[in-house]
């Protein structure tokens, strides 16, 4: 028998089989990986966001774009990936409100991320915190409420990233544990918030280290207290809440980055390794930490476990405040 017509056939369908791979290998190389945050340029989650893409570009052969796709506390951010194709080419960089807490406040956010979502890795934690504006004559949390009875007869507003928020609740158990009555005033993301703080249009805000940290280290913001269990490495001389004697906020939120749901494990075993070695790296490592995030590695599996673990915390905390979603 001639087995030379067998041979040429598995050649070529050898040799087009490697060219079929050789293409599939370029055209990942040449892709692009859209890393969306869901509130505007210039906040805390977006620097974050910009600090891993050049890591995570290098770790992963593409090129990874920060896309804001700002707007209802990131909810627009979540249906966006809701969308996606699950190819591992479009991930959202999320903190706990969008992913924990907007599913809780909102009849209908659009998306269930235990559905539609697949989380790949996490890389820290942080702190909420409650800040006072420069022209605020208070210098400590007591003297914020103190100033707050004096001159607003018990009455203020503080601002919050957005509403329906962790930041809006501490609002609200302040405005409760001190007797007073305050407005959280919702903003389109932090970078908004703070600007008004800057500019003295608003006393206080509540949101997160990162949002605050640059301009409390520069004097033009004040930080004067901070959720979880301790102080902060990066700003040691601010009291907890705990410390005040606000309890009950001592779990702290997490960031992770998540996948459409169906994207393939090999995909996600890829995507994480990257975000793993990326956040080793001492100057993406040094940059976090000076913004005021705990950072640490957590897989897919661990990430989906301490978010599990917080959104119980907070169900309790949001029914307890007779809070009805909208």
């Amino acid at each position: 028998m001639n087995k030379q017509p067998q041979v040429l056939r598995r050649a070529l369908l050898m040799a087009t089989a490697l060219g079929l791979a050789g293409l599939q290998g370029m055209a990942h190389a040449q892709s692009t990986t859209r890393l969306m945050v869901g509130f505007p340029a210039g906040g805390g989650t977006d620097a974050i966001a910009r600090i891993l893409a050049e890591p995570l570009q290098a770790e992963l052969g593409t090129t990874v774009v920060v896309e804001n796709r700002a707007g209802a506390g990131g909810q627009i951010a979540a249906q966006a990936l809701k969308a996606a194709a699950p190819d591992g080419h479009t991930l959202f960089l999320s903190h706990d409100h969008s992913v924990t807490i907007l599913p809780m406040v909102m009849k209908n956010p659009g998306f269930d991320p235990g559905k539609d979502f697949v989380p790949v890795a996490g890389f820290a934690t942080f702190v909420n915190a409650i800040a006072l504006s420069g022209g605020t004559p208070a210098t400590s949390f007591k003297g914020y409420v103190d100033w707050v009875r004096q001159q607003g007869g018990g009455k203020g507003a503080v601002g919050i990233p957005a509403p329906a928020s962790v930041p809006q609740f501490l609002v609200q158990e302040i405005a409760k544990k001190n007797g007073l009555d305050l407005v959280a005033a919702p903003y389109r993301g932090s970078a908004p918030m703070v600007t008004d703080m800057l500019g003295n249009q608003i006393s206080a805000g509540v949101g997160s280290v990162p949002d605050f940290i640059e301009n409390h280290k520069a004097g033009k913001i004040r930080v004067v207290a901070v959720m979880g269990t301790r102080r902060q490495a990066a700003m040691p001389e601010v009291p907890t809440f705990a410390e005040l004697g606000l309890s009950g906020f001592e779990e702290i939120p997490y960031y992770g980055v998540f996948a459409p749901a169906g994207t393939p494990k090999a995909t996600l075993d890829r995507l994480s390794a990257a975000i793993q070695k990326a956040i080793a790296l001492p100057e993406v490592k040094d940059k976090l930490t000076a913004m005021g995030l705990t950072v640490g590695f957590m897989t897919g599996e661990q990430l989906a476990a301490r978010e599990k673990a917080y959104g119980q915390v907070w169900a309790k905390i949001i029914k307890d405040s007779g809070f009805q979603p909208q």
